[in-house]
């Protein structure tokens, strides 16, 4: 495993269990103790976690996971999804795009694309599609969110003067049951809006979101037309989309 899998791999287990062992790791990844320590280390330095006697733990308290160590969460999942996700976007498309980790990696994947419109209320996003000629750029405006997000009545209030061919929302949370959901009230508002307004609605996550309920409902599955994921989900949880009736692609 090289040293960014690895890295990759300890951040993974923070965001999921919120704190992580030396030993346990170790065990886990097949490296010595000092590797792990030293990785560790590396992490602290750039404050994507906070060492602690045996280990580490999230450098932030609450349920949401920081938007910089989402971003190193998954990575190749991630881009895999944003790739299959730009595919089902056509020639003179208007385009919707909420934030996320995810959904930056389908901004990526869509910033050579000629002829289309991006319509999104997240500033990073918007930063990595901005001057590139083929792509006509709408920022929606809002409340900040250390999501990079602009979020609330303002946001849904200047969505609402658009039509989107295509929609792709990130989540933190998806099950047939519950739908998709997310851990703040307000932005799960705006992504809802951002659905309505949509002839096609996409939902983008890898499979680490699979059955998983968060705070804030964002829509039921009967306002999704198709899930992205990514092959790690077990097969139950995508025949448990599929029958609840929207298209599932995993990559």
């Amino acid at each position: 495993m090289r040293k960014s899998e690895r890295l990759s791999a300890i951040l993974d287990q923070v965001g999921e269990h919120g704190s992580v062992d030396v030993a346990a790791l170790a065990r886990t990844l097949g490296v010595s103790g000092a590797t792990i320590r030293r990785d560790l280390q590396a992490l602290s330095r750039e404050q994507l976690l906070v060492r602690t006697h045996g280990g580490a733990m999230s450098n932030e308290s609450g349920d949401e996971v920081p938007t910089r160590v989402k971003a190193a969460l998954r990575q190749a999942e991630k881009r895999a999804i944003g790739r299959a996700a730009a595919s089902f976007v056509e020639e003179g498309a208007v385009v919707g795009m909420t934030g996320g980790t995810t959904a930056l990696e389908l901004s990526r994947a869509l910033a050579q694309r000629r002829g289309i419109t991006v319509v999104t209320n997240a500033i990073n996003i918007a930063s990595e599609l901005v001057g590139h000629a083929g792509v006509r750029l709408v920022l929606i405006g809002g409340i900040a969110r250390s999501s990079y997000e602009l979020v609330g009545p303002a946001a849904e209030a200047m969505l609402a003067n658009y039509h989107l061919d295509i929609a792709f929302i990130g989540v933190d949370g998806l099950t047939p049951e519950e739908g998709c959901t997310t851990y703040d009230e307000m932005e799960a508002q705006t992504d809802l809006a951002f659905l309505r307004r949509a002839y096609r609605s996409v939902v983008i996550a890898d499979s680490s979101k699979l059955g998983r309920v968060t705070f804030a409902r964002i829509s039921m599955l009967s306002g999704v037309t198709d899930v992205v994921t990514d092959r790690g989900a077990q097969p139950g949880q995508l025949e448990a989309l599929q029958r609840a009736g929207v298209q599932v692609t995993a990559v």
